[in-house]
């Protein structure tokens, strides 16, 4: 039974006063409350209790709803994901960012905020506050994506009954279907090296950056796993490396990103001698790092581009100032064009490149892969060896 009525009461110096409550029972029962746990919230008019009854009586229904009496705030909740971010040990650069995301841009704006006050409408206004106030589109989606973590993290923890940053309105999904259907797909000489580029590349590589390059030109393998590269992970006789590890920004070694980053990667006869030639040069280490510093600790990824990179384009003629035109990501691209370009299937490219779905795969190469005509031409070859 849920009702809205009127509490009166005298004031300290004997004014009258009065206001309106909102009286219901949660959907949540249990032996003691086989009606739910009563609950009530207090408003200035009849009109502002009504409204919210409707609402709230819609929310016991649907199973969702969060009782404001026991409702923790955003700030509140969004230390509990990231004390529990740093109990399962993720990784430092990460919870770096979650804290971010919270101090400088949730607490200032809707910290204070219950969880049980939060709607798909609030959300909608926070995200719109966010960009009125200097903050860029890119950094605005991925706040409110920490958002969306910090409440599935408190529905975990049994301190809200819905993440209504998730719940998607028809008007989101199809914004999202707009989003990725004008999001700039990657260009080669722009975001992806040519290949004269990499031929470029190839003939002035030298030194430690050398075989560093070349793998990572043949695997595809993110710079966080170069760096993380054991030698008991590659088998030159077999021609293959496997990725079990990988280096943060700090240098510390863990886990690859995903379940499918922990993959085996077949090398290129290129790849594989570059890498026996460099094993005898290779500095030893505790870590039996393959690209490590002299002292055998992961290589910085600033040295890598500063020292790398830079140098590397300079000789091949890419680049006149100290500004790389590719960054190792570009690399990583450009193995995947290779592999596409060698007619490699949709599968086989996420496993090499270690993507955690096939719509990652296609969200980021799918422009890349044949076209029907290219199908066309395919059948053509393939009837002409067949019958002449």
């Amino acid at each position: 039974m849920a009702k809205v009525w009127q509490r009166t009461w005298k004031s300290a110096d004997g004014e009258d006063k009065s206001a309106w409550i909102a009286d219901y029972f949660d959907q949540i029962k249990d032996t003691k409350h086989p009606n739910g746990h009563r609950h009530i919230k207090t408003f200035k008019t009849r009109k502002e209790a009504d409204a919210w009854l409707v609402v709230a009586r819609r929310e016991v229904q649907q199973g969702i709803h969060t009782a404001p009496s026991g409702s923790i705030t955003v700030a509140d909740a969004g230390e509990m994901w990231i004390a529990e971010a740093e109990t399962d040990e993720l990784e430092r650069s990460t919870i770096r960012q979650y804290r971010q995301h919270l101090d400088y841009h949730i607490k200032p704006l809707i910290g204070a905020v219950k969880l049980s006050e939060l709607t798909v409408a609030s959300v909608k206004d926070f995200r719109n506050r966010l960009i009125r106030e200097g903050r860029s589109r890119v950094m605005t989606k991925k706040v409110v994506a920490s958002l969306g973590a910090i409440l599935a993290t408190a529905m975990e923890n049994g301190k809200v009954n819905q993440n209504v940053v998730r719940v998607q309105t028809p008007r989101r999904r199809r914004e999202k279907g707009q989003e990725q259907r004008h999001r700039k797909p990657l260009e080669i000489g722009v975001d992806i090296p040519t290949k004269d580029e990499i031929r470029a590349m190839l003939g002035a590589a030298r030194s430690w950056f050398r075989p560093l390059f070349v793998t990572a030109i043949f695997t595809g393998l993110r710079a966080s796993e170069l760096r993380g590269l054991r030698w008991g992970d590659v088998d030159l006789d077999r021609a293959t490396l496997t990725v079990r590890q990988r280096a943060d920004r700090w240098g510390t070694i863990g886990s690859p990103k995903s379940k499918a980053g922990r993959r085996e990667v077949p090398l290129a006869p290129m790849a594989a001698n570059a890498l026996k030639e460099w094993r005898l040069a290779c500095p030893k280490g505790d870590a039996d790092l393959v690209f490590p510093t002299s002292q055998g600790r992961p290589r910085a990824i600033n040295t890598i581009h500063t020292h790398g990179l830079v140098p590397l384009q300079q000789a091949a003629g890419i680049i006149q100032g100290s500004a790389p035109k590719y960054g190792m990501h570009s690399l990583r691209h450009a193995a995947a064009s290779l592999f596409i370009e060698q007619r490699l299937s949709p599968k086989k490219v996420q496993g090499l490149m270690g993507h955690s779905t096939i719509q990652m795969t296609f969200d980021t190469y799918g422009h890349l892969f044949p076209a029907p005509e290219d199908d066309q031409e395919a059948m053509r070859q393939l009837q002409a060896r067949l019958v002449g």
